[in-house]
Order: C-alpha cells, then structure tokens, then sequence
C-alpha cells in the first residue's frame, strides 16, 4: 500500500504513465478530481482553482493571497483523498503537499522539448512557432509559481524519488520501473506514515477552513493537537481566539486548538 505523485509538463506523457501504472497497480488515478471537489466543497468556480495552480502570481495576488486561498483549498481536497491509500495521483503540487510522508514515491517525468512542441503541434493543430510559445510559458508559468508559494524549483531533481526522461524509454518502459520501484519496503505505508497523512489532512481543512478570515493562517496537528498561528492586532486577541475556535468546531479528528497570535500594529484585511 502506498502513494506514488507524478509531476510532470504538459506533452511529457504523464497522464498515460499515470493511468497505465494505476491499473497495473490496482491503485486509484486521480488529478482533476481534486480540482472538481474543491470546487463544490468551498464554493470556488474550478476554472479560478485552475489559474491558482497554473499561472504565475500577479501584483495583485501578492496583496490579496488569492492563491493561497485556492491552495488551501486544493491541499484540503487531496489530502482527505490520500488518506485512502493506494493512489496514484498525476498533476500540480503533489509533491509539496506531501513532503516527509516516507511511503509516497514522488515521480517527475520529463521529455525533450521539441518532442513536447511536435505533440502539441499535432494535437492543437497550430504552427511550431506557437506551439513553442504556449509551452515555454507554460513552464515558466509553472515554475514561477512554486518558486513564489513554496520557494522551490520545481525542477530541481532533488524534490523526487525517481526522475525519468520518456524520449528514449516508452509508456510501458517506464510503467514497468515504477511498478518494480513502489515494491520496496521504503514505500510501503506503515503505522506511522498513516498517522503523518492524518495529521496533515487535519491540518489541512482547519487551515482551508480559516484562510478566508486569517489569510495568512498557519496550521499544524499533531495527534489531534491543533495549533494555528495567525496575525492580528493586540486588541483583538480575545475576538482572535473565539473565531479560531469556532471556525473549527465541526472539523473531525481536533481534540484541542492552541493559538499564537501574531500582533500586527492594524488588523490585517
């Protein structure tokens, strides 16, 4: 039982890898999934969680933490997924939503650029010139992203277990790798790493569930213990800890919340 990401551009392959080594495996394939349930469970058109994974931040994000609301929102929905186990998940931010969970084995799939550029050409019907356009904006777009939100080169190989260039191997080639790979003990879920997904999942819908009224919130459970660390001014620290504590109250698996409060000199917005 494990979980098994895989990150990779567009035209690189990764959803066929993904799917074919599902089957394989027996495992669940998920990726727009997440973005469709996040949707309906906050309220959120799927087409603004889109944009939140895919472009770059704006100037005007920056001040309104749009997409660290949609973040919160997305992380929320995946984690209550992988929870399952037995998952193999295909699409943005997977692997910075599950990093130190020792049994999930994080995949990047890369392929040659002009191999990316002829694909895109024969699928879209449009010239090399555009098609080399859309995708090199396409990565940087998705790079500027992580390295805002996380501070991390998404493609920087030390952020995944294996790493696989598909140009010389094929679909089932590289199927058969991550098949034998995700067998080895140092990917099987265990008691602990259980606990490591419930604890981030919990974490993950108190914050998703506070970012709209502290959007700076950060979230942390452990063991059913939740601490929350926000930013207010002093004079509403009393208010502070009455909402928190609302704001939580229906959220399975919390036993207690603590809160730090961050004094500001004005209310944050």
């Amino acid at each position: 039982m494990s979980i098994i990401t895989i990150a990779r551009g567009s035209y690189s392959k990764g959803k066929e890898i993904a799917e074919r080594l599902a089957e394989r495996l027996g495992y669940e394939c998920i990726s727009r999934e997440i973005l469709l349930e996040a949707s309906e469970d906050f309220n959120i058109p799927e087409v603004n969680l889109v944009r939140a994974l895919h472009d770059s931040p704006s100037v005007l994000d920056r001040f309104t933490y749009g997409k660290e609301r949609y973040i919160a929102f997305i992380r929320s929905a995946l984690l209550e997924h992988l929870k399952n186990d037995n998952i193999v998940y295909h699409g943005l931010a997977g692997h910075f939503f599950l990093m130190g969970i020792p049994h999930v084995m994080k995949v990047r799939i890369i392929a040659n650029v002009d191999n990316r550029i002829r694909e895109e050409m024969r699928r879209e019907s449009i010239s090399e010139q555009k098609a080399r356009h859309i995708l090199h904006k396409d990565d940087d777009e998705r790079r500027k992203w992580a390295l805002y939100l996380y501070g991390i080169d998404t493609w920087d190989p030390k952020l995944y277990d294996i790493v696989l260039h598909v140009d010389n191997l094929g679909i089932d080639d590289v199927v058969d790798i991550l098949a034998y790979s995700i067998a080895h003990p140092c990917f099987r879920t265990t008691e602990e790493s259980k606990l490591l997904i419930h604890d981030l999942s919990i974490a993950a819908k108190a914050e998703a569930v506070l970012v709209e009224k502290f959007p700076t919130v950060k979230v942390v459970s452990k063991d059913g213990m939740v601490y929350v660390t926000v930013k207010s001014s002093a004079s509403r620290n009393d208010k502070v800890q009455e909402e928190v504590n609302s704001l939580l109250t229906n959220i399975e698996g919390i036993k207690e919340v603590r809160t730090e409060i961050k004094t500001t000199l004005v209310p944050p917005d």
